[in-house]
């Protein structure tokens, strides 16, 4: 293979052409053309193919390989709120499966608060030929902003599906499997830090919430909607232990139940010994929270990868790489244990607020 030297004097490799490919397999330039635009071949000779191309670590030129095919192989994701862990890692994974099936995504950001801003990083997506849009919505406001748009390429909406109170929870609901931990260690008295209620997971998750407390008859002091925040997730606390003292808190995210857990201690309650407290989504802090946070981890990469695996299938991509997302699994670490004996009543606390 041809070589080159690079600037800082060290040998580099020239990316491989055809005729690269061709000479390494001991085929003809113009089976490996045919190769490269879907046409097929015989197995023996694709066989062949497949192992030069990947000899020479053989990189396709998507512009030139779109111009061959007729199909362009750029892909769109809007999405919002990418400083939570669910929505940036759901695009951690969209990312790696469009790359995975040799596409290039191009990720937008909407800020939902501005109708102007949205337009102009429209025009900015819209400026490629894309061959889909995968809209990664999470809110309602995400949803109708989605569902307002005019755009030649396809677009797959991938949005947490709404549950409902006579099904009941799903298996993608994290809140089940938080409850039942806290239940197997003997908690009633409980109380919620949901999520903001334009996020349908946050409705979905105290739904779950709800749910159970009215089917295993627990006591409840009440659920205190936040914003995703440790701050949001403090000051919920605080609200909450005006109300009464429960003996474990289901927060609806790890970075609420950061902030939950600060609140309690500032009110002299030990956690968990006085009260345990649960996250979910797992975050990559979590582990390292003090004391280290129990939750609930969700495979956020295999629901942005499946959310591309939708649209190539729905495109008729060839390129479809399948991948499901694990199952929802418990981790349990040092902020949950039995409750203690009670000593009497419930003892009522108060606070001055944030």
């Amino acid at each position: 293979m041809a070589h080159r030297r690079s600037a800082s004097g060290g040998v580099t490799r020239k990316p491989a052409t055809i005729y690269d490919i061709a000479h390494e397999a001991g085929v003809s330039h113009q089976s490996v053309s045919r190769f490269m635009r879907g046409i097929d071949q015989r197995s023996a000779t694709r066989a062949k193919i497949e192992r030069a191309l990947e000899t020479l670590e053989y990189k396709p030129n998507l512009t030139a390989r779109s111009l061959v095919t007729g199909r362009s192989h750029r892909l769109g994701a809007l999405t919002h709120e990418i400083d939570q862990v669910g929505p940036s890692q759901v695009l951690q994974g969209a990312s790696s499966a469009a790359r995975d099936a040799g596409y290039l995504l191009d990720i937008v950001a909407l800020d939902m608060g501005n109708a102007g801003e949205i337009a102009r990083a429209l025009e900015v997506l819209l400026q490629h030929d894309l061959a889909g849009v995968v809209a990664l919505a999470s809110t309602d406001e995400m949803r109708g902003a989605i569902t307002q748009l005019s755009l030649d390429a396809p677009v797959l909406l991938f949005s947490e599906q709404e549950e409902d109170e006579v099904a009941g929870p799903s298996d993608l609901n994290g809140v089940p499997l938080a409850m039942e931990h806290l239940l197997s260690l003997g908690h009633r008295d409980f109380a919620h830090i949901a999520g903001p209620p334009t996020w349908s997971a946050a409705r979905n998750r105290r739904l779950a919430y709800e749910h159970l407390v009215r089917v295993e008859g627990l006591s409840s002091v009440g659920v205190v909607e936040a914003d995703w925040s440790a701050a949001s997730g403090y000051r919920a606390m605080r609200e909450l232990l005006s109300r009464g003292r429960p003996t474990a808190v289901v927060a609806a995210n790890d970075q609420m139940a950061l902030g939950a857990m600060l609140a309690l201690s500032e009110a002299g309650l030990d956690v968990p010994g006085d009260v345990s407290v649960t996250g979910l989504d797992d975050a990559p802090d979590a582990a390292f929270f003090s004391p280290p946070l129990t939750t609930v981890r969700v495979d956020f990469r295999a629901r942005g990868r499946r959310a591309v695996h939708d649209l190539l299938h729905g495109i008729g991509a060839p390129e479809v790489v399948d991948d499901s997302p694990e199952p929802l699994t418990l981790i349990a670490r040092r902020s949950t244990a039995p409750p203690r004996p009670a000593a009497g009543p419930p003892r009522r606390t108060h606070s001055d607020g944030l």
